[in-house]
């Protein structure tokens, strides 16, 4: 189970890096059509917007099991090793906690809008539940990876610093 779940956050955090080139590459695209052509695009700016939020939001799960997320070991490094053990499970427990915070606040307002049948307001007009779909979605998963950190950190299975990417 964990191991289908560790590939699911991979596939994602993948499916992330396609999404922020391609949100550099629409940006561009709209630069080009805008100021050498006089041809602006009304879908651009909207869609590499949605690239970027699902991209982070999607992110997030791979960032914290790789430690990519930026981390101050200034007091950490001073603990014993399982003093240190029971400081990242407590970190972790953290971010599980403010997950379904943040989880539960963002269904509350996807939903919302989801009901209202609520836009974007621009010219594209998208469904404004689309963008904010990602908020419940990115924290969900965010907050099943932080319990697999969790039982890492009591089993000090944590990754090395500055590993290299998968």
């Amino acid at each position: 189970m964990i191991h289908s779940f560790t590939a699911f956050v991979t596939l994602l955090a993948r499916a992330a890096a396609l999404m922020f080139v391609l949100a550099g590459a629409m940006l561009t695209y709209e630069v080009v059509a805008r100021y050498f052509f006089t041809a602006p695009t009304i879908w651009a700016a909207e869609l590499s917007q949605l690239c970027l939020i699902w991209g982070t939001l999607i992110a997030m799960p791979w960032c914290l099991r790789e430690r990519r997320h930026i981390q101050i070991t200034a007091v950490t490094a001073l603990l014993s090793p399982g003093a240190r053990r029971l400081a990242g499970a407590a970190a972790m427990v953290a971010v599980a906690v403010f997950s379904v915070v943040v989880l539960w606040k963002g269904f509350e307002i996807f939903w919302d809008s989801f009901e209202r049948g609520r836009t974007t307001g621009s010219l594209l007009n998208l469904p404004i539940w689309i963008a904010e779909l990602s908020v419940p979605f990115g924290f969900t998963l965010l907050f099943a990876q932080s319990l697999v950190e969790t039982w890492r950190a009591m089993k000090d299975d944590q990754p090395d610093e500055g590993a290299p990417l998968e």
